[in-house]
This record gives C-alpha cells, structure tokens and sequence, in this order.
C-alpha cells in the first residue's frame, strides 16, 4: 500500500508524510480524511480503506478528532441505525481554549 497521495496531503500538512504508513496509521488518517477532507479526499480513503473498515473505525476508535456531526452523518451512509459505536474522550466534548465555556 502506497502512502498518502500528494492529493490529500494538504491534509497533513504537519507531518512528514515519508513517515506515515497506511497500515499502522490508519485510524488517525481516516479521522483527519473524514472530519476535514473534501469529496474527493472522503473518495480516496473509501478507494483506499474500503467501506468495512470505515465501520470498524466508526465502531472500535472513538477518535477525538471526529465531531458528531461527522459521526452522525458516517451513521447514516453506512446504514449503523442504533447500532453501538465508540465515544470519544470526555474532552473532546468541550474548547481546550480557556477563554471559551
């Protein structure tokens, strides 16, 4: 599996794409690619990661990265209905910015 293609890596603009692999980094690059990409970006990663495993990031990750809109949204494609998925940490639910309740 390649890495991350120079079409998304504005994407990950802080990383040194070199170092990233597909496999072992997945779940922070589906994150990154879900929450912040555009059509084409989202297209890439289902290209790349497939629909299952999508799911499987939606179910076992939590990733603090991913906003509920995002997660309600990625509910409704995959068809998920009440199905139980993981949360994010407690702070991902609030600004890390302390001028802002």
């Amino acid at each position: 599996m390649a890495g991350v293609p120079d079409a998304q890596a504005w994407l990950f603009w802080e990383l040194d794409l070199a170092a990233v692999d597909l496999h072992r980094d997945a779940d922070s690059i589906l994150a990154r690619v879900l929450e912040r990409g555009r059509l084409v970006d989202v297209q890439w990663a289902i290209a790349t990661f497939g629909l299952d495993r999508i799911h499987r990031f939606f179910r076992e990750v939590g990733h603090p990265e991913v906003s509920d809109r995002t997660v309600q949204f990625w509910r409704a494609a995959l068809g998920a209905g009440d199905e139980t998925w993981a949360t994010p940490p407690s702070w991902r639910k609030g600004s890390s910015a302390p001028w802002i309740d």
